[in-house]
C-alpha cells in the first residue's frame, strides 16, 4: 500500500518532488511573500510584567 502524495498547503495538489512541500513554484512563491507581508504570526506567550522589586 503507497503512501498518498502530500498535499500543496496553498492550493492542496499534490505536492512535487522540487518545490516540496508545495505543488509548484507559484505557490511556493505566494507562500514567501505571504510570510514577508507578514500574514503569517508564530504565536508567542504575553510577556510577564517586570515586578516592582
Amino acid at each position: 500500500m503507497s503512501t498518498p502524495a502530500p498535499e500543496c498547503p496553498i492550493c492542496g495538489k499534490p505536492a512535487t518532488p522540487a518545490d516540496r512541500p508545495f505543488c509548484s513554484r507559484r505557490c511556493r512563491d505566494r507562500d514567501l511573500i505571504t510570510w514577508l507581508d507578514e500574514g503569517y504570526r508564530v504565536p508567542v506567550a504575553p510577556e510577564e510584567e517586570p515586578s516592582g522589586n
